[in-house]
Protein backbone atom coordinates (compact mmCIF):
# COMPACT_ATOMS: atom_id res chain seq x y z
CA UNK A 1 0.00 0.00 0.00
CA UNK A 2 3.12 2.19 0.64
CA UNK A 3 3.83 1.85 -2.87
CA UNK A 4 1.14 3.74 -3.85
CA UNK A 5 1.26 6.70 -1.60
CA UNK A 6 3.26 8.89 -4.40
CA UNK A 7 0.95 8.66 -6.40
CA UNK A 8 -2.09 9.11 -4.33
CA UNK A 9 -0.16 12.41 -2.95
CA UNK A 10 0.27 13.87 -6.71
CA UNK A 11 -3.93 12.89 -7.58
CA UNK A 12 -4.55 15.03 -4.03
CA UNK A 13 -2.25 17.68 -5.35
CA UNK A 14 -3.26 17.86 -9.04
CA UNK A 15 -6.68 18.13 -7.84
CA UNK A 16 -6.28 20.76 -5.26
CA UNK A 17 -4.77 22.82 -7.55
CA UNK A 18 -7.32 22.07 -10.23
CA UNK A 19 -10.08 23.20 -7.95
CA UNK A 20 -7.61 26.00 -6.21
CA UNK A 21 -7.46 27.34 -9.74
CA UNK A 22 -10.85 27.59 -10.51
CA UNK A 23 -11.96 29.11 -7.40
CA UNK A 24 -9.43 31.90 -7.39
CA UNK A 25 -10.22 32.55 -11.14
CA UNK A 26 -13.82 33.23 -9.66
CA UNK A 27 -12.91 35.06 -7.03
CA UNK A 28 -10.64 37.36 -8.50
CA UNK A 29 -11.42 37.95 -11.99
CA UNK A 30 -12.41 41.25 -13.35
CA UNK A 31 -16.51 41.40 -13.94
CA UNK A 32 -16.44 44.23 -16.29
CA UNK A 33 -18.24 42.95 -19.41
CA UNK A 34 -17.51 44.60 -22.76
CA UNK A 35 -17.95 43.93 -26.21
CA UNK A 36 -15.17 43.30 -27.28
CA UNK A 37 -14.05 41.19 -24.60
CA UNK A 38 -17.70 38.90 -25.54
CA UNK A 39 -16.54 38.37 -28.95
CA UNK A 40 -14.52 35.34 -30.10
CA UNK A 41 -11.07 35.40 -30.52
CA UNK A 42 -9.32 35.90 -33.70
CA UNK A 43 -6.04 36.81 -33.94
CA UNK A 44 -6.56 40.30 -32.88
CA UNK A 45 -8.71 41.23 -35.37
CA UNK A 46 -12.26 42.16 -34.23
CA UNK A 47 -14.81 40.87 -36.59
CA UNK A 48 -16.91 43.34 -38.57
CA UNK A 49 -19.30 41.24 -40.10
CA UNK A 50 -20.92 37.69 -39.34
CA UNK A 51 -19.08 34.50 -40.85
CA UNK A 52 -20.66 33.42 -44.40
CA UNK A 53 -20.89 30.04 -43.35
CA UNK A 54 -20.09 27.47 -40.72
CA UNK A 55 -17.72 23.99 -42.20
CA UNK A 56 -20.25 21.42 -43.36
CA UNK A 57 -20.12 18.20 -41.12
CA UNK A 58 -19.03 16.54 -44.51
CA UNK A 59 -15.49 18.35 -44.01
CA UNK A 60 -14.81 16.77 -40.60
CA UNK A 61 -16.32 13.26 -41.71
CA UNK A 62 -13.91 13.07 -44.46
CA UNK A 63 -10.73 14.44 -41.81
CA UNK A 64 -11.85 11.84 -39.75
CA UNK A 65 -11.66 8.98 -42.44
CA UNK A 66 -8.10 10.62 -43.46
CA UNK A 67 -6.98 10.46 -39.63
CA UNK A 68 -7.94 6.93 -39.88
CA UNK A 69 -5.95 5.81 -42.79
CA UNK A 70 -2.94 7.58 -41.17
CA UNK A 71 -3.45 5.43 -38.43
CA UNK A 72 -3.48 2.76 -40.72
CA UNK A 73 -0.14 3.37 -41.93
CA UNK A 74 1.35 3.89 -38.85
CA UNK A 75 0.60 0.47 -38.06
CA UNK A 76 1.74 -1.19 -41.08
CA UNK A 77 5.31 0.07 -40.92
CA UNK A 78 6.29 -1.55 -38.26
CA UNK A 79 4.62 -4.48 -39.38
CA UNK A 80 6.69 -3.97 -42.65
CA UNK A 81 9.68 -3.87 -40.95
CA UNK A 82 9.55 -7.25 -38.98
CA UNK A 83 7.04 -9.06 -41.28
CA UNK A 84 10.29 -11.87 -41.71
CA UNK A 85 9.96 -12.44 -38.03
CA UNK A 86 6.22 -12.30 -37.26
CA UNK A 87 5.36 -15.12 -39.56
CA UNK A 88 2.49 -16.26 -40.91
CA UNK A 89 0.57 -15.61 -37.45
CA UNK A 90 1.68 -11.82 -38.15
CA UNK A 91 0.27 -11.75 -41.90
CA UNK A 92 -2.93 -13.01 -41.26
CA UNK A 93 -3.27 -10.45 -38.40
CA UNK A 94 -2.48 -7.88 -40.48
CA UNK A 95 -4.83 -9.02 -43.15
CA UNK A 96 -7.23 -9.01 -40.91
CA UNK A 97 -6.73 -5.44 -39.42
CA UNK A 98 -6.24 -4.41 -43.45
CA UNK A 99 -10.10 -5.77 -43.84
CA UNK A 100 -11.48 -4.63 -41.37
CA UNK A 101 -10.19 -1.13 -41.94
CA UNK A 102 -11.54 -1.62 -45.61
CA UNK A 103 -14.86 -2.87 -44.63
CA UNK A 104 -15.25 0.40 -42.84
CA UNK A 105 -14.18 2.56 -45.55
CA UNK A 106 -16.63 0.46 -48.55
CA UNK A 107 -19.36 1.40 -46.00
CA UNK A 108 -18.36 5.06 -46.17
CA UNK A 109 -18.08 5.26 -49.86
CA UNK A 110 -21.09 3.26 -50.52
CA UNK A 111 -23.46 5.92 -48.05
CA UNK A 112 -21.62 8.97 -49.65
CA UNK A 113 -19.51 9.92 -47.05
CA UNK A 114 -17.23 10.98 -50.21
CA UNK A 115 -20.06 12.58 -52.40
CA UNK A 116 -19.58 16.22 -51.90
CA UNK A 117 -22.39 17.29 -54.03
CA UNK A 118 -26.58 17.17 -53.59
CA UNK A 119 -27.81 13.51 -54.78
CA UNK A 120 -29.41 13.95 -57.98
CA UNK A 121 -33.40 13.77 -57.03
CA UNK A 122 -33.09 13.98 -53.74
CA UNK A 123 -34.27 17.33 -51.41
CA UNK A 124 -32.31 18.31 -48.23
CA UNK A 125 -35.56 17.55 -46.50
CA UNK A 126 -36.87 14.37 -47.45
CA UNK A 127 -33.02 12.42 -47.03
CA UNK A 128 -33.55 9.16 -44.94
CA UNK A 129 -30.40 6.85 -43.81
CA UNK A 130 -31.40 3.46 -45.25
CA UNK A 131 -28.97 0.43 -44.94
CA UNK A 132 -26.91 -0.68 -46.97
CA UNK A 133 -26.27 -4.68 -47.82
CA UNK A 134 -23.32 -6.28 -49.15
CA UNK A 135 -24.27 -7.38 -52.50
CA UNK A 136 -25.26 -3.44 -53.06
CA UNK A 137 -22.37 -2.25 -51.41
CA UNK A 138 -19.93 -4.26 -53.50
CA UNK A 139 -22.21 -3.71 -56.71
CA UNK A 140 -21.72 -0.10 -56.12
CA UNK A 141 -17.54 -0.35 -55.40
CA UNK A 142 -17.31 -2.29 -59.09
CA UNK A 143 -19.50 0.76 -60.20
CA UNK A 144 -17.10 3.30 -58.79
CA UNK A 145 -19.83 4.77 -56.46
CA UNK A 146 -22.21 5.54 -59.33
CA UNK A 147 -26.21 4.99 -58.13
Amino acid sequence: MTQYLPIVIMLVLGALFASGSFIASGLFAPRRPHRAKSAPYECGIVPRTELAERFPVRFYLVAMIFIIFDIEIIFLYPFAAAAGELGTFGVIEIATFALVVFIAFAYLVANGALSWGPKRGASVEGRVARRVDLGELTASMVRGGRD
